[in-house]
């Protein structure tokens, strides 16, 4: 898998942190990009990224997070990002180094499930607020053509999370070609 980039995202609480951190350790070069923490480098006039607000600066974020996500790839590393990358961010994936796979998984938890998850988690900065949490999963809930790229996680533990990941990544099932 060198020189791949597999963006695995989902609603607040789905698992994307926990799963995409165990699947990049398992491979023989990987890179866990966790996107949470490239707002978190903004130090003064940062907006939630859940604001209306915030359009222009996510959309810088992103394009950061894609030329990391990239630049790692084209070193031949597996790049496994995780975030909340909608559909509507997909285009900061596009023209980048020609002849890097990139990869698509959405984790998608019922409605309930995720935001329980979410709701429980106690990592510092944690989005833990249901209202952004549910807007988030409802953003999540009708993807049009991505919805063959959705993993319903509901009934998964972390371990069987992975193994679908894996095997979703592995038959390129979920693979991108924009």
């Amino acid at each position: 898998m060198d020189g791949t980039v597999i963006i695995l995202t989902g609603p607040p609480g789905a698992g994307k942190s926990t799963v995409a951190d165990a699947f990049a350790r398992k491979l023989e070069r990987g890179v866990h990009l966790h996107t949470d923490d490239f707002w978190h480098y903004i130090v003064a006039g940062a907006i939630p990224p859940y604001e209306p607000a915030s359009a222009r600066q996510n959309q810088t974020v992103m394009n950061v997070i894609a030329g990391a996500a990239f630049t790692y790839a084209a070193g031949g590393f597996t790049t496994v990002l995780d975030g909340i990358v909608g559909p509507w961010m997909l285009h900061h994936f596009r023209d980048h180094t020609p002849g890097i796979a990139l990869h698509y998984v959405v984790l998608r938890p019922g409605r309930d499930i995720t935001l329980s998850r979410a709701k429980a988690r106690t990592a510092p900065q944690a989005l833990v607020d249901e209202q952004p949490i549910a807007t988030m999963w409802d953003q999540f809930a009708s993807l049009g053509d991505y919805e063959p790229h959705v993993l319903d996680t509901s009934t998964d533990d972390a371990h069987r999370t992975i193994e679908r990941v894996t095997d979703a990544v592995t038959s390129n099932r979920f693979r991108l070609h924009l």
